[in-house]
């Protein structure tokens, strides 16, 4: 049996010897490699903490010592150690979760999936435990460029101010994001990094610590006592030491005995302290490792001895906005786009490349990037916000009172909007509709196709008094869904006369296809049908309001948005003598599996909504 097999909680690393943990750590690795190419996932930032990994459960006592891993997907390792090394299942229905889970370990204390939260979890958790008489650390394991955060920064701001609290941070330093960190404290950071005195300074502090009696306050009473001399050789503290936190580090996040060097020191102080750990992303992969644009952050199925993808994806909705944008831009010298720490993801690397002075990542800051949009169109530019649809829920407050409120002209870029399925219920895109139907003058667009998206593109950079959005989903682009007519701003797809029919069919977006599919059911069963696109989903068109009075019949509007809040409950509302049934994503969170599995599970596919 392999080491790894062999350990089924923490205390069986803890019994491990110390020379058998750069085998497991090997054993780790090739586990990564051999299981994330058959399922997808985020494979380099775990190549990464490994020893990082080992070295937290070896020094902490998990679950009583809460470590809460930021983001989430960096949590692969602290599954194998706790129990959950078969990854055969990962991201699947009924299988391992991308991120950590309650519902699979009591060792997973937040499903941590959007960015910068950890330290107010920990700080929360920290406190709490105190005030109830608990004993021992809570530790934050922030990385991956959560640092960049704003919250992270409040979160900080009060944990300085608690001298006594029992708080590990662990500042898992990659460089990275999804692509290489960018701004101030990315720069800080990089400054501590190179400081060539570190490793005089971490053969000092473990002298010291094995001179001094247990208990760590000693210790840094003892640093801070040192004649000047000695503290120049000290790795500089800058920013967290003006903060008032201490600081250990850099530390080499591949030296195991250093790693656990520094935690147990941190653990012992007795207050809240930073250990600033240096990791490299895809470390032991050389495909990850040679890959400049992320390290391979996340992969589909890929073929573990050359890491080339084993499918290859058709044409991705994100192409035909990325593509557009370009072509805009260079008709256009006031078209500026933003993103948070996913350009590449979003599409902005092909702008960034033709016009670099006119991209802003501003890391992960979705709010932000979306009050900095309003300043640049208050300064006479039409800004395109580019971000996930699920991380827009982080900057809605910013959208309404800096954007909808000043009427700045703004556009918002919604990719991986509606149900997006193996990220699980923190990613699924499916808040933004209902959230945004409540903006005053917004207008929301949601294109069928990549013919639609490059249109409303073009449309939405033309609005200079309120904010716009397109919203789209996750994958590959359909072939285009021509209209067989179009009325008053709305698109027909599919029509039995032009007068009244027995169901009239409203089809959001991406929904196209089930719809046309859903209207052959409906004539199979004998029923007239007319499909229709509104394009523009808000506000609600005068042009939707007539093709619903000529329509005559019932009314079925077909989502991939929320129910509560959707467009089907804004009909119905408007409508009240109609029969309206609206057909979406039921107001809960829905755990991940594949998006196919998914419209199916809610009844969202055409045989789900032709049974109703």
């Amino acid at each position: 049996m392999s080491t790894l097999d062999q350990i089924g909680n923490p205390d069986d690393l803890k019994a491990l010897a110390a020379d058998r943990l750069p085998g497991l750590a090997a054993e780790i690795r090739s586990r990564l490699i051999q299981s994330v190419s058959r399922t997808g996932g985020h494979l380099g930032p775990n190549l990464g903490v490994v020893e990082l990994t080992i070295a937290l459960h070896r020094v902490f006592d998990s679950p009583a010592e809460p470590i809460v891993f930021d983001t989430g997907h960096q949590s692969y390792v602290h599954k194998m150690l706790t129990g959950r090394t078969d990854f055969s299942t990962l991201r699947q229905a009924g299988g391992l979760s991308g991120y950590p889970s309650r519902a699979e370990s009591e060792h997973d204390v937040v499903e941590n999936s959007h960015a910068s939260t950890s330290l107010s979890w920990a700080h929360g958790i920290a406190v709490g435990r105190r005030l109830r008489g608990e004993e021992g650390a809570t530790v934050a394991v922030i990385g991956d460029g959560a640092l960049t955060g704003g919250m992270a920064w409040e979160a900080l701001n009060n944990i300085a101010a608690d001298k006594t609290l029992p708080l590990v941070v662990v500042v898992n330093d990659n460089e990275r994001s999804y692509a290489p960190t960018i701004g101030g404290m990315a720069e800080h950071l990089a400054h501590l990094r190179t400081q060539r005195r570190y490793e005089q300074a971490l053969s000092w502090t473990k002298r010291s610590v094995q001179s001094t009696p247990v208990g760590g306050r000693p210790v840094f009473e003892a640093l801070h006592g040192l004649k000047k001399g000695v503290k120049d050789v000290l790795a500089p503290q800058g920013l967290f030491e003006d903060l008032g936190i201490k600081y250990i580090g850099p530390v080499d996040g591949h030296d195991l005995p250093d790693v656990e060097n520094a935690l147990r020191l941190a653990k012992r102080y007795g207050g809240p302290v930073i250990v600033h750990v240096i990791t490299q992303k895809g470390r032991g992969y050389d495909p990850a490792t040679n890959d400049e644009a992320d390290r391979f952050h996340a992969v589909g199925k890929i073929n573990p001895e050359t890491g080339l993808p084993l499918e290859i994806a058709g044409r991705a909705w994100t192409e035909e906005f990325s593509e557009e944008l370009v072509d805009i831009a260079a008709e256009r010298e006031d078209v500026v786009a933003l993103t948070a720490a996913m350009l590449i993801p979003v599409g902005l690397e092909p702008m960034q490349a033709r016009f670099p002075e006119r991209v802003f990542d501003v890391g992960i800051a979705e709010q932000h990037a979306v009050t900095m949009a309003a300043g640049l169109s208050r300064a006479g530019l039409h800004p395109v916000v580019a971000i996930y649809s699920t991380f827009l829920n982080r900057a809605f407050d910013q959208l309404l009172m800096d954007c909808a409120l000043h009427r700045q002209g703004v556009t918002f870029v919604l990719d991986r909007a509606g149900v997006t399925g193996s990220d699980g219920p923190s990613h699924n895109g499916m808040w933004d509709h209902s959230l945004l139907s409540i903006v005053p003058g917004l207008h929301l667009a949601a294109p069928r196709d990549g013919v639609r998206v490059r249109r409303a593109l073009r449309d939405a950079v033309e609005v200079t008094d309120a904010p716009t959005v397109l919203r789209f989903p996750k994958g590959s682009v359909p072939e285009p869904v021509e209209a067989v007519a179009h009325r008053d701003g709305v698109d027909v797809l599919t029509q039995d006369g032009d007068g009244a029919v027995d169901e009239l069919v409203v089809a959001i977006g991406a929904m196209a296809p089930v719809a046309l599919d859903l209207a052959e059911r409906l004539r199979a069963a004998g029923r007239t049908v007319r499909v229709v696109d509104p394009l523009w989903v808000l506000p609600l068109s005068d042009g939707l309001r007539a093709e619903v009075e000529r329509a005559g019949g019932r009314v079925s509007v077909v989502e991939d948005a929320l129910v509560v809040g959707g467009l089907g409950s804004r009909v119905a509302a408007e409508f009240p003598e109609r029969t309206v049934r609206a057909f979406g994503i039921p107001q809960r969170f829905l755990d991940h599996a594949s998006r196919g599995q998914i419209l199916t599970e809610i009844g969202l596919d055409a045989n789900g909504i032709a049974a109703e």
